[in-house]
C-alpha cells in the first residue's frame, strides 16, 4: 500500500512537470514578438521633468498611448510589437521633445530613448 502511495506522488509530480512546460513555451513564444521602451525626459538644463506626457503612437493603427512621467522623469511602454514602427514625444507646459522613432527594424527587446523637452 506504501508502494502504491510513493507511485502516485511521483507520477502526479511528473504530471504537473509536463503540464507547466507548454506553459512556459507558450510565453516565450508572446514574448518574443514582444519589446518594450523606456527613457527619461529632460529640460533644457538636463534636469529630469516631472508631469510630461509622453505620447506613444502605433504609426500602423495610429492608437496613442500615454504615459506621465514621476519624480525621476522616466517613462515605460511595454508589450509592444517587434513588427511595427512607433512614434514617440514628450509634452510639458506647453513645451516639446522632438519626435523620435522605434523601428522594427530596431531589434532590441528594451529599447532606451531619451526625450528632451525644447522650446522652439
Amino acid at each position: 500500500m506504501k508502494s502504491r502511495s510513493i507511485f502516485a506522488s511521483i507520477l502526479l509530480l511528473l504530471v504537473a512537470a509536463g503540464a507547466a512546460s507548454p506553459f512556459d513555451k507558450k510565453k516565450d513564444r508572446e514574448d518574443a514578438g514582444m519589446r518594450s521602451v523606456q527613457g527619461v525626459v529632460r529640460d533644457e538644463g538636463d534636469g529630469v521633468v516631472e508631469g510630461a506626457v509622453v505620447q506613444l503612437k502605433n504609426t500602423k493603427t495610429l492608437q496613442v498611448r500615454s504615459f506621465i512621467t514621476q519624480q525621476d522623469g522616466n517613462f515605460l511602454f511595454h508589450g509592444l510589437s517587434t513588427n511595427i514602427d512607433y512614434e514617440i514625444k514628450a509634452d510639458r507646459g506647453g513645451v516639446s521633445s522632438a519626435v523620435k522613432r522605434l523601428s522594427a527594424f530596431d531589434s532590441r527587446t528594451k529599447a532606451v530613448i531619451n526625450l528632451k523637452l525644447e522650446k522652439k
